[in-house]
C-alpha cells in the first residue's frame, strides 16, 4: 500500500470495538479528549489513529493502555448531538503501528508507521478465500446481526487481505480475540483462527437451540 504518513496522528481510544481497514463503522464519542481529538482532525485532513483500549471500561485510559497496534481511519461524517456526545462514521485505511505518544495534554497523539500484510502461498490463500466466504454466509444466517452491506461486501470481494479484514471485523468474538487478528500479519493463520472461530460459535449456538427446544417441549408437557 502506497500511504504518505504525517508525522502524528490524533488518537481515538475505542471501547468494546476494533476496528480494521476496510470497515466503515459509526461511533459515538463523548469523552472530551476523544471529542477534542476529532475536533482537531476536522480542521486538518479528516485522518484519525484508531485503537482499542485494553481495558473497555476505563474512563480515562493511560499511554499504556491503548494497544499499539490499530489503523489508520478517515472521518467521513460528523454530527454533534444535542447531549454534547458526538456520532462519527469512519473507515478504516490501513494498519499501524504507534511508536510513540507525544505527550499532548489535550488529546492522545502519536507517531506511527504502516504495517504491511503478506499474502504467504497464493493457492492455499485462493482455498481459503473460497472457504471463508462460504462459511461466513452460513455463520450470518445464524448470527442474524451481520449488516446486509457487510455481508454483500465479503460475498463480492476475492481480495485475500480485504476479505481477512471484513470477516474479522464482524466477528463475534471478545475485543482481545479480534485485536490479535489485527495483529497478525500474515493472511493464512488469520483465516484458519477465522474458520475455528466460526465452527465454534455455529456449534454453539446450535447446541442451545437444540437445549432452548428440548426444554420448551418439556415445559408444553408439564
Amino acid at each position: 500500500m502506497t500511504l504518505n504518513l504525517a508525522d502524528s496522528y490524533p488518537v481515538l481510544p475505542l471501547r468494546d470495538i476494533v476496528v480494521f481497514p476496510h470497515m466503515i463503522v459509526p461511533l459515538f464519542v463523548g469523552r472530551d479528549k476523544s471529542v477534542r481529538a476529532l475536533e482537531q482532525v476536522m480542521t486538518q485532513d479528516k485522518q484519525i489513529l484508531l485503537s482499542s483500549q485494553r481495558d473497555p471500561g476505563e474512563d480515562d485510559p493511560s499511554e499504556d493502555g491503548i494497544f499499539r497496534v490499530g489503523v489508520l481511519a478517515n472521518v467521513l461524517q460528523l454530527l454533534k448531538l444535542p447531549d454534547g456526545t458526538v456520532k462519527v462514521l469512519v473507515e478504516g485505511r490501513a494498519r499501524v503501528q504507534i511508536d510513540r505518544f507525544n505527550g499532548n495534554e489535550s488529546y492522545f497523539e502519536a507517531e506511527a508507521r504502516l504495517l504491511e500484510e503478506t499474502q504467504g502461498d497464493e493457492d492455499m490463500v485462493t482455498a481459503l478465500v473460497r472457504s471463508v466466504s462460504s462459511e461466513f454466509e452460513l455463520y450470518a444466517k445464524v448470527k442474524k446481526n451481520v449488516p446486509e452491506e457487510a455481508l454483500s461486501a465479503i460475498a463480492e470481494t476475492r481480495n485475500s487481505s480485504k476479505l481477512a479484514d471484513l470477516a474479522s471485523g464482524h466477528l463475534g468474538v471478545e475485543v482481545e480475540q479480534k485485536q490479535e487478528l489485527l495483529e497478525l500479519l500474515c493472511v493464512p493463520p488469520v483465516f484458519g483462527i477465522f474458520l475455528n472461530c466460526i465452527s465454534y460459535i455455529t456449534h454453539s449456538i446450535s447446541r442451545f437451540k437444540i437445549a432452548n427446544s428440548f426444554v420448551q417441549t418439556l415445559l408444553s408437557n408439564v
